[in-house]
């Protein structure tokens, strides 16, 4: 079998958290605990969970600038412990926030960034333009940064992270911020460089973009692993086929879903909602409605994976 890109076993990264000045004592913070999973070359790889559930420190292991506190690490065959260096020269990074340079117009961002590879200025030159295009920003070579939209700066800043034909891409919760009609031109970006075979490691918070971006996935919540699958397998696993969305008021719902138990295959009572698990959510729905139970709003959608978020750890992937 091929050596896998990136292979973890027991990976835990721990903080000391100093404590009051009266308590004079420190603690210790444990940010990943006993993480363990592979990513094969050329596969999208994502790590879902909320905010704070270790992802991010996870990405900064893997893309070697933070070191491990204990456990087993390799990315591209190599210990990042060791060899920092030669392993982020051959990664590509996008940060959660976007770190452009303001001072630089698009086109100068691209060139700058890879001379930093110690590029030849023709061959940086060449890149810049096929990732410009591959951005969609030609027509803003000569923009300023400050003048982009948030979508475009986006763009922008995965375009520099391919600037030195990378092996492995790590993004960091790539649409976070974005409005609806950016996040899917940035997904169409993402899923052309997976069908040219680019490896991509994505953390997100958004259910609908780990369906749409990751072959497979690891679900991550206080530092641990909840479960590990592909979407699809993942679904069928910890829940229904549909779900069925009731509201009947926020000072009725607890009541009501005492006297639904018996629908579906389980139900889960929310602040705002009740979520009504089966394989026919328009089924439960008449059941619903021949008891005399009439909701103010309905809804019948299929599972996904915010159902097995909160199926394997009982609240929301956002809160």
């Amino acid at each position: 079998m091929p050596e896998p890109v990136i292979a973890t076993q027991n990976l835990v990264k721990s903080y000391r958290v100093k404590g009051s000045k009266a308590e004079k004592k420190t603690s210790e913070f444990v940010a990943v605990d006993g993480v363990s999973f592979e990513v094969a070359a050329g596969e999208s790889f994502g790590l879902l969970g909320p905010n704070g559930a270790g992802k991010s420190t996870t990405m900064r292991m893997i893309g070697a600038v933070s070191t491990r506190t204990s456990g087993d690490l390799t990315v591209l065959g190599l210990d990042p412990n060791r060899y920092g260096p030669e392993i982020r020269s051959q990664l590509g990074v996008v940060p959660q926030e976007n770190n452009l340079d303001m001072e630089l117009k698009v086109r100068e961002n691209l060139l700058v960034y890879g001379r930093y590879f110690g590029l030849p200025r023709a061959q940086v030159a060449r890149r810049a333009d096929e990732l410009l295009e591959f951005a969609q920003l030609e027509d803003k070579a000569a923009a300023k940064v400050d003048d982009l939209s948030g979508g475009m700066k986006r763009r922008l800043t995965i375009a520099r992270a391919l600037i030195n034909d990378p092996r492995l891409l790590l993004l960091d919760e790539p649409t976070t911020g974005l409005d609806p009609q950016a996040r899917h031109i940035l997904w169409d970006r993402l899923f052309r460089l997976k069908e040219q075979g680019t490896t991509l490691l994505v953390t997100t918070h958004y259910m609908d973009e780990a369906e749409q971006l990751c072959d497979r996935l690891v679900v991550v919540d206080k530092g641990q692993i909840m479960a590990e699958g592909s979407p699809a397998d993942l679904i069928r696993r910890y829940s229904s086929r549909e779900v069925l969305e009731v509201r009947f008021g926020s000072t009725q719902n607890a009541e009501v879903a005492g006297r639904i138990q018996s629908l579906g295959e389980r139900v889960e009572v929310l602040p705002d909602r009740i979520l009504v698990y089966s394989d026919s959510g328009e089924h439960e729905l008449e059941r619903m409605t021949a008891a005399g139970l009439h909701p103010i709003t309905s809804l019948v959608r299929r599972s996904s994976l915010e159902d097995v978020f909160l199926r394997l750890t009982g609240r929301n992937l956002i809160e």
